[in-house]
Parts: C-alpha cells; sequence; structure tokens
C-alpha cells in the first residue's frame, strides 16, 4: 500500500519519494548533439534540475551537449548498451535497430506541428514504444526537432526543378537521401561537424535541416537561399537505456516521465513560437527566403516513400498512415 501510495503522488506531481530510496545518490548521464544556446539544451537542464528537486537530490544529472562523448550513432549505442544512460536524440537514429521507426522520416506525412504531436504522442507512440525497449531504449517522452528545409548558395528554390543538381549534404539517413534524391539533388555525406567549413569552402552547395538547426549552428552564414521546403518532420526523443530504467524505483519512474514531458513540451513551444523570429534573423543577414508551394514537392517525393515502403514494409507503411490520416480529421 505504501508503494501504490508513493506512485499515486509521483504522478501527481507530488515530490514523495522515500528518504532511503538507494543507498547514494543517482548520477545520470544525458547526452545530446545540440549546442548549448539550442531549446534541447534548455530543456535537458529544466529535466535535471527539476528532476533532482523532486526526488530530494537522490537523481542527479550531468548533462553532454555538443556530442562531446560521441556521434549520434555512437551516442545511442552507448545507450543501448548501459555505458550512458539517457539521449536526446533524432527518432531516425533508432532505424538502424527497428526498420518500423522509418515510416516517421516519410517526407510530406503531417500538416503541420499539431498534426505530428497527435500522431506520435498517441497511436504511434502506442506502437513504437515497445519495439524502442525490446532494443534497450526507453522512450520517455517525444521533444522536438521540426520540419526540415533546404539552404544553398546557388539559387532561389521555388519548384522541385531548382533543387536538381544542387550538391546537398544530408545526414547518414536513407530515408533523407531518398527525399533528396527524388528533387535531383546529389547527396553528399558530409559530417555534421565538418558541414559549417564545407558549406564556406563550396564543397556542398547546401545542405537540410530545421530552422532551429539552421540558425543556431550557423548554417545560414555560408548561404544565400533558404527554402521553406518543410519536406520531412522530424521527431526528437528522450530516450533512456532499459538497463538504467530498471534500476529506478516505480516513484522515481513516474518522475522521470513526467518531467521528460514537461520538458520536451517546452521545447516545442520554443522551436515553433521562434521560428518566423528566426526567418526573420536570417533575412536580415542576407539570406534570401523563398516559400514553395509543397504540392509539386509532395508529387515530385513520391519515389522516396516508394522506396520507405519497400524497406519498412507495406503492413508496416499502411498501419502508420492510418494513423496519420486519423489524426488529420481531429
Amino acid at each position: 500500500m505504501k508503494e501504490a501510495l508513493l506512485i499515486f503522488a509521483a504522478t501527481w506531481g507530488f515530490a514523495a519519494l522515500p528518504p532511503a530510496a538507494h543507498a547514494d545518490p543517482v548520477v545520470l548521464s544525458l547526452v545530446h548533439a545540440a549546442t548549448t544556446t539550442h531549446p534541447a539544451h534548455l530543456a535537458a537542464l529544466q529535466f535535471a534540475k527539476r528532476v533532482e528537486e523532486r526526488t530530494h537530490g537522490q537523481i542527479r544529472t550531468e548533462i553532454f551537449p555538443a556530442s562531446q562523448l560521441g556521434s549520434e550513432n555512437e551516442l545511442l549505442q552507448k545507450v543501448r548498451l548501459g555505458a550512458v544512460d539517457m539521449d536526446v536524440t533524432s527518432m531516425n537514429y533508432l532505424i538502424k535497430y527497428e526498420k518500423t521507426f522509418s515510416v516517421v522520416v516519410m517526407p510530406y506525412l503531417f500538416d503541420s506541428y499539431a498534426h505530428a504531436h497527435r500522431v506520435l504522442d498517441g497511436p504511434a507512440m502506442n506502437w513504437l514504444a515497445p519495439l524502442a525497449e525490446k532494443q534497450g531504449f526507453v522512450i520517455l517522452s517525444n521533444w522536438e526537432w521540426g520540419f526540415r528545409n533546404i539552404t544553398n548558395s546557388k539559387r532561389p528554390i521555388n519548384v522541385p526543378e531548382d533543387v536538381r543538381g544542387l550538391r546537398v549534404r544530408v545526414p547518414p539517413v536513407a530515408e533523407l537521401e531518398a527525399t533528396m534524391q527524388a528533387l535531383g539533388a546529389e547527396v553528399s555525406k558530409v559530417g555534421f561537424k565538418e558541414l559549417p567549413q564545407a558549406l564556406a569552402q563550396g564543397l556542398v552547395d547546401g545542405q537540410e535541416n530545421p530552422l532551429n538547426v539552421i540558425y543556431y549552428n550557423k548554417l545560414y552564414e555560408a548561404q544565400k537561399h533558404l527554402a521553406l521546403t518543410r519536406h520531412v518532420y522530424y521527431n526528437t526523443l528522450h530516450l533512456m537505456s532499459t538497463a538504467t530504467w530498471a534500476k529506478l524505483t516505480p516513484a522515481e519512474q513516474a518522475i522521470v516521465r513526467e518531467e521528460s514531458k514537461a520538458a520536451g513540451d517546452g521545447m516545442r513551444k520554443k522551436i515553433i513560437a521562434e521560428e518566423e523570429e528566426l526567418i526573420a534573423k536570417m533575412a536580415a543577414a542576407g539570406v534570401k527566403v523563398t516559400r514553395p508551394d509543397p504540392a509539386p514537392f509532395r508529387a515530385a517525393t513520391q519515389g522516396a516513400r516508394d522506396e520507405i515502403r519497400r524497406f519498412a514494409g507495406d503492413e508496416n507503411v499502411r498501419t502508420f498512415l492510418k494513423m496519420v490520416d486519423a489524426e488529420r480529421r481531429q
């Protein structure tokens, strides 16, 4: 009965852990790839502060930003092995462990942020979270990254044909490569840390990322053109190693989940609210901004959707698209 009361209290936001849940304080490591000025880092700081407060110092969090401990693929593997406790990473990095996650990276799925959130917080979470857990990851909550857009140094992009022939850097994600290739781009796989220099030296013509990544990493400084193509929505996950999760009491687990969601909700609000401000700042710095009609881009990327369907499997794609369509009608 005592444990049940503690779980109830934690679930409803009371810091009511027993005074000796652990012999010594638990120190959790949290890694992410964002800069220290990015909303992801601010969300991580909020999460750490609130969990420590609510557990009376029994759970503390050490944060390692800007890929200090390795690349995103390396960090996720460390979480899987239990060498690192938590990661804030894009959903696409789970594809190497479970191909079903590739359905989320299909181009032009979502009508808006609210539409994406309804799908990914609701039916998709219920479907995908157990698959992640089988691979060693507990999904604590969805955070944010945003809709991806294209910058380049050559020309404005208004129609899909304007992308043709551009050397565009994409992350090592086959689904994003397929989307850019469907638009006629020459795909480059420059590492993210090397990307600013590659753009400055003209080794690649452009890149594609959410607005917050473009701005906070100053990728726009070597680019003349920004096209708000919004071609793929990128979800970010706050993950914990299943090994670490098992070491926490049920009351601690409840607090960690609550504060993860609260931090992620705050990150979402900030990223969405500041998009037009970031666009204006980049325009003031000399970047020419275009807002292409998405319809021809959606048609041009059908080949990428077909490729993802072959990889993920027809049944998985049908399952996910049903969720997307159902939430579109809300």
